[in-house]
């Protein structure tokens, strides 16, 4: 099944950079802990670097985020990001 994702990276507060990805969930079934983990491993296995990762998911009209607490605050104010790579699973 392919899976859409973003990856970017983005300054950290400190000055550094966090590399982080958002995968586009649709809909989850309950486990997101699961879920997650097994996105961001697959991602990484692909040569990624991932600091943080988050899923993106539709409740409702609504979107919601699980993930990394601060990449899911920032995604909350700043939105999906655009979609820039799929990944196998």
């Amino acid at each position: 099944m392919k899976i859409k994702m973003a990856h970017l990276r983005e300054r950290a507060t400190n000055g550094g950079w966090i590399d982080f990805a958002v995968f586009d969930a649709k809909s989850t079934n309950g486990d997101n802990d699961s879920l997650l983990y097994q996105l961001t491993l697959a991602a990484r296995n692909s040569g990624l670097k991932i600091d943080q990762s988050a899923l993106a998911y539709q409740v409702g009209s609504r979107v919601q985020f699980f993930g990394s607490s601060t990449l899911v605050d920032y995604l909350a104010k700043m939105g999906v990001p655009r979609w820039t790579h799929t990944i196998d699973v």
